[in-house]
């Protein structure tokens, strides 16, 4: 690559062959396949693409019988002609361009690399030969949408569309209840939820852009949405909550894990498999079956105590396997179970997807991929975008997560990466938060070599924020990495826990208050390029919106810190008058990018933090 190219993902082979190609006024676009109507949505975005970027207008036509003269961009479909299938081959002489593959898909790929050269030279393409694949056969990326924030239709489309772009070919929808199943109106009343006609205009948006939008419905742990129903309560492990044990769980109130041995869970499953997977040409489902922190604790006590935790955990698994399949899935879960219970690896079915996750950069991706090579069982390497409990989120751990989990992965046989975007404790940070992380991730999952040299912020910029000044990418990297200075808890930053915890709890920290007042500096640092940035994007004043807004949480949390350190009472008007605006701009920059279901929950979490500035007074005694 050059100075002055740069690709996302970034082609494993490109070389510059020297000089030019100006794109003529009048040619055509052939598509040559048995199929031409394979390629018709790939030919037209690089119809539109050179109408946008380079003010020229090709026609479309099929078959090799146009004068070749006439030619200016072949679209080639030729079995065998590369190796693997999603792999291709971009041509660029002085006078047309050839993309050619095995499958349309490999067209596809081929033509959005072309894109982004027309968009970046117009009319003057460089004359270039490609040849290019992908390391990870499935790159995804996985959004929640049950932590309270539930995106509106137009939003998703938007984010399959930048996702497309990137190469990325699966996208999951991480659902507790934020589907509308027509059998359990009650348990998605308040929440927005997607609809089935929504589902699917989205599986068939996403199939045109070659991405496989995979189902996904939590079956085990992660049920609280459900159980605190009275419909649903007898369901559940441990009704009315417990004690966990667990020193980052501690005591629930609420039920949280389906009691694997009482038949009407394993009913309730199937009645959500039979409602939901209809909606999706995939032919794979999550069914995540992580966390059930409970087992043993309640209703399985008895039968756990005779035959071990791990013993009923799987029982329950193959069970929801067997329904998979019977509907003709291919099972994904959450592989928590292989790593810390190797012996039962041989149990495992061969034909499940085991997704080995940790978001953490040193999560030991390593030692764990090693293990499931070993075990046969197929699996995918599942990083995170380091967004959720931080606000702005945490560029350096993202990066090296994101890093982390891309080599090892391919170093151990793994048949996908996923891109991990949670929403845990209200979900606040913005969506736009995670593009940096998305962009350099998907650059990772296509070829690890070519892409991990990238520079993040300018990828962002350029791909994700349209904002050629670099400005914006600038914001996100530097804003995203102000959590360094105070600390970061697993999967969480303090400036986040400053802004959830009590006045107690915060004391309890023994910040510095040098510290703090050094973290305000730094995010003025980080925020004062806004001004600078230019994205072209219909969005762009509210992308400068939300990351403004991003920055003063965070000054606000430093500013919180201070007050409890210093049992300064004078700052309690100024605080809630701070808190104040920012609600308000929190409740606009919700309902520009995602439903109304869920706000009133993620916004209680601000109201809780504004309240503790009219409460009793600060003393020593916290």
């Amino acid at each position: 690559m050059t100075d002055q190219l740069l690709l996302l993902p970034a082609p494993r082979q490109l070389n510059l062959t020297g000089g030019a190609f100006s794109l003529p006024a009048e040619r055509l676009i052939a598509l040559n396949a048995a199929e031409p109507s394979a390629l018709l949505f790939t030919a037209r975005r690089v119809q539109a693409a050179l109408r946008q970027s380079a003010g020229v207008e090709w026609p479309i036509v099929a078959g090799d019988a146009a004068p070749a003269a006439r030619v200016g961009l072949r679209l080639n479909v030729v079995p065998g002609a590369v190796a693997h299938p999603q792999g291709y081959q971009l041509t660029i002489t002085a006078a047309a361009i050839d993309i050619v593959a095995a499958t349309p898909a490999g067209v596809w790929y081929g033509a959005l690399t072309l894109i982004q050269l027309i968009e970046q030279r117009r009319r003057e393409l460089p004359q270039l030969r490609a040849a290019d694949w992908p390391d990870f056969p499935n790159r995804g990326v996985m959004l929640d949408i049950s932590r309270d924030r539930v995106p509106t239709l137009d939003t998703l489309f938007e984010l399959i569309d930048m996702l497309a772009g990137w190469k990325i070919n699966q996208l999951q929808l991480y659902t507790e209840h934020t589907f509308a199943y027509q059998q359990h109106p009650d348990v998605w009343a308040n929440a927005s939820p997607l609809t089935g006609a929504e589902v699917l205009a989205l599986d068939a948006y996403c199939r045109e852009r070659c991405i496989e939008l995979v189902p996904n419905q939590n079956t085990f742990g992660h049920m609280r949405r459900w159980l605190t129903h009275p419909r649903y309560r007898p369901l559940a492990e441990c009704p009315h909550g417990c004690d966990t044990g667990l020193p980052d769980w501690g005591h629930f109130n609420e039920p949280f894990s389906l009691a694997p041995e009482n038949p009407g869970s394993l009913e309730l499953v199937r009645s959500l498999m039979d409602e939901l997977l209809p909606h999706f040409a995939s032919r794979q489902f999550n069914v995540g079956c992580d966390e059930a922190v409970e087992l043993g604790q309640g209703a399985s006590a008895a039968s756990v105590a005779q035959r071990g935790k791990v013993r009923v955990y799987l029982e329950f698994l193959l069970k929801i396997y067997r329904e998979v399949k019977a509907r003709g899935r291919t099972m994904q879960f959450w592989g928590d179970i292989i790593m810390e219970y190797p012996e039962l690896v041989p149990e495992l079915p061969r034909d499940a997807v085991a997704m080995e996750w940790g978001y953490e950069a040193d999560h030991p991706f390593a030692d764990h991929g090693a293990k499931f090579a070993a075990s046969g069982v197929p699996f995918y390497v599942c990083a995170g975008t380091s967004s959720w409990n931080s606000v702005a989120g945490r560029t350096d751990n993202a990066l090296q997560n994101l890093r982390n989990a891309a080599r090892n992965g391919l170093g151990h046989g793994a048949v996908g990466y996923l891109i991990t975007d949670w929403g845990d404790n209200g979900h606040w940070q913005p969506l736009p938060v995670s593009y940096l992380p998305l962009a350099y991730g998907a650059g990772l999952a296509w070829a690890v070599a070519a892409n991990e040299p990238l520079n993040p912020a300018e990828l962002a910029s350029r791909f994700a924020f349209r904002d050629e000044t670099g400005a914006l990418g600038r914001v996100a990297f530097e804003l995203g990495n102000v959590y360094r200075a105070a600390g970061a808890p697993h999967n969480n930053s303090v400036l986040f826990r400053l802004l959830q915890e009590s006045p107690a709890q915060i004391a309890g920290r023994n910040l510095n208050p040098a510290t703090l007042t050094s973290i305000l500096s730094q995010i003025d640092a980080a925020a004062a390029g806004l001004p600078q940035a230019q994205p072209a994007r219909p969005d762009a004043e509210l992308l400068r919106r939300e990351f403004q807004w991003a920055a003063g949480l965070l000054r606000h949390a430093c500013r919180r810190g201070l007050w409890v350190i210093r049992a300064d009472d004078s700052q309690r008007a100024a605080l809630a008058a701070e808190a104040d605006a920012l609600l308000a701009e929190y409740r606009y920059l919700w309902h520009a990018r995602s439903r109304p279901g869920g706000f009133a929950d993620s916004a209680a979490r601000l109201e809780k933090m504004r309240a503790d500035y009219v409460g009793e007074r600060l003393n020593g005694d916290m």
